[in-house]
């Protein structure tokens, strides 16, 4: 299936730079199957990513944001969730600064295998049908972001027949994180690939996936 997602700001940070955030150029796959599993997921499916088209250039721009240094405590029972509050001040404001991507628009080629957890009733025509109804409809269980909850995504799905347009541009990304894996929660592991963008396309498919 093929994805459009486009909006004003993005910022894919880099694992390697965590205290002032430093966006990837491109957006990493796994922050694109999490904007698609936004839009529809299920226990059924696992979402894979074939091919990033980029549409607009690559542009940046320097930004100072306010962030808090401390994380919601965990609660378990509903009863306490007043002790999950943060109360914002002096201490706990701190002032960020973040490398960010300025009007991104990308045209996201995936498609979904089926899982170990799906039922009879469950077959790949089913979920097409289902995944394209919902953005005929704009409809999403969350609103996908790129990589920041602020910096929100618009999406449709790109019509079969469209001529998908790109930017005549050649780069070698260098690494980029692939995904993470989860199959150890004791022990999760980053993945990374080698990240080639070839007349505006990256395609991750035939990409090595590394340790």
């Amino acid at each position: 299936m093929i994805f459009e997602f486009w909006g004003p700001r993005a910022c894919f940070t880099r694992p390697e730079l965590k205290v002032e955030r430093y966006s990837y150029d491109i957006p990493t796959p796994s922050a694109l199957r999490a904007m698609i599993s936004a839009i529809y997921w299920h226990p059924s499916i696992e979402w894979k990513i074939d091919r990033i088209h980029v549409l607009n250039p690559i542009r940046s721009e320097i930004i100072k944001r306010n962030e808090i240094n401390k994380r919601t405590p965990r609660i378990n029972d509903p009863a306490e969730v007043y002790k999950s509050v943060i109360y914002i001040d002096s201490d706990t404001r701190e002032p960020r600064t973040s490398r960010i991507l300025i009007d991104v628009h990308y045209v996201i080629e995936a498609h979904f295998a089926m899982t170990d957890k799906c039922s009879p009733d469950d077959t790949p025509g089913k979920v097409c049908a289902i995944v394209s109804r919902r953005l005929e409809k704009g409809q999403c269980f969350s609103t996908p972001y790129f990589g920041c909850r602020e910096f929100s995504a618009f999406f449709r799905q790109w019509l079969d027949g469209e001529e998908i347009p790109a930017i005549h541009e050649d780069r070698d990304f260098g690494l980029m994180l692939y995904d993470l894996d989860y199959s150890n929660p004791d022990c999760i592991t980053p993945l990374y690939f080698h990240a080639v963008m070839k007349n505006g396309v990256i395609d991750v498919s035939s990409a090595e996936v590394l340790r």
